[in-house]
């Protein structure tokens, strides 16, 4: 199902707010007060709509997959208006900070250093992929094989950050570095892929599964670095009042049937708010 709704790479440009799902119903009263949201009644999210089929762009330039159906559930039941800011990861967590929106949206890694200065739930686990060109012509099996290539990465994000770690890791064996090509999103990366511009492209299980499955570039290596990934959040109120929905989709089965519906990974270990304690 999900195959038929291709990435319109075209369609993601510059940063753009859209509206997704329906508005929150009038009666229904709030669970978070307006001075914890950058909009009255409004939950703003970011996402980098780049990464099928967890956040993509349909052919007719809608937001779809699994974060914002996700994304779009959570806003309902807080009796919220779910809305979208389509924005690179780099400006993510500068955004956040600078309150241009409530909530990032866009499956951001857990690390210890990010809870420091925002509030994390995580709520999926995902781990590091490699794609390669249609035929693997450089037969890429191992790590190793990956030793001189020339390998994309979206700037600014955790796959970078492995993907360097990885490249240090082959110096250490005696082997050739990367050469790590940077791009403003996963979309990006992937045409260059496409155009022979890089040897491979780092991304995550997910993502490379689905462009696998469509016969585009086959995942020639997954299951590296295994990571939760989180929505982040500014306000602590916020996220307190997000997990607790969290908690509720998981006592009903809701949240276990979005998974299963696009194939991802739940975090199984308790829900909780992480981030700084001042």
């Amino acid at each position: 199902m999900f195959r038929r709704l291709l990435l319109a790479a075209a369609a993601f440009g510059a940063a753009a707010t859209l509206a997704g799902g329906a508005a929150a119903q009038p009666s229904c009263t709030p669970r978070v007060p307006d001075s914890e949201l950058i909009r009255p009644r409004t939950l703003v999210m970011s996402t980098n709509p780049t990464l099928p089929p967890l956040q993509f762009v349909d052919a007719q330039g809608q937001l779809r997959g699994m974060r914002i159906e996700l994304g779009n559930e959570i806003a309902r039941r807080l009796c919220l208006t779910p809305e979208y800011v389509r924005i690179e990861f780099s400006a993510m967590i500068p955004g956040l900070a600078a309150r241009r929106w409530d909530m990032i949206n866009t499956g951001i890694f857990f690390t210890e250093e990010r809870a420091r200065i925002m509030h994390m739930i995580r709520y999926e686990n995902q781990a590091i992929s490699f794609s390669a060109p249609r035929g693997n012509p450089r037969n890429i099996r191992r790590v190793e094989d990956l030793a001189g290539l020339t390998v994309g990465v979206e700037i600014g994000g955790f796959e970078e950050r492995r993907t360097r770690e990885l490249s240090d890791r082959l110096v250490a064996q005696g082997l050739r570095p990367l050469n790590i090509r940077t791009f403003d999103n996963f979309a990006v990366a992937y045409q260059a892929l496409r155009a022979g511009q890089v040897d491979a492209v780092t991304s995550i299980d997910g993502v490379a599964a689905e462009y696998d499955q469509r016969g585009e570039f086959p995942r020639v290596l997954n299951g590296l670095f295994p990571t939760p990934v989180s929505l982040a959040f500014r306000s602590r109120v916020l996220a307190e009042a997000v997990n607790t929905v969290l908690q509720e989709m998981t006592a009903d089965g809701s949240l276990q049937a979005l998974f299963d519906r696009y194939g991802a990974s739940r975090y199984t270990d308790p829900l909780v708010v992480v981030g700084p304690t001042s």
